[in-house]
């Protein structure tokens, strides 16, 4: 029965919770990165999109009332 080497058990523990933090870890995992950049890029182009139609929804032009000469109307007045 061989002794029980701390600092091999020490080391072994520190890379298994090395591995399980690179796994979770969001700069580690290209997998996990590039779903998150996928879903947030969809997110944000509805939301601009929306946005954008929402402010020209609200903010249209309206017709200002112009002032025309009475003489140059399609039957004109005259004085």
């Amino acid at each position: 029965m061989e002794p029980f080497d701390v600092e091999k058990l020490k080391e072994q523990e520190y890379q298994e919770s090395l591995q399980n933090y690179e796994k979770k870890d969001f700069g580690q995992s290209w997998v996990r990165a590039s779903a998150y950049i996928f879903y947030l890029s969809i997110a944000c182009f509805f939301l601009m999109t929306w946005g954008g139609c929402y402010r020209l929804y609200t903010k249209k032009f309206e017709k200002p009332k112009v002032q025309i000469q009475e003489s140059t109307l399609y039957t004109p007045k005259y004085k």
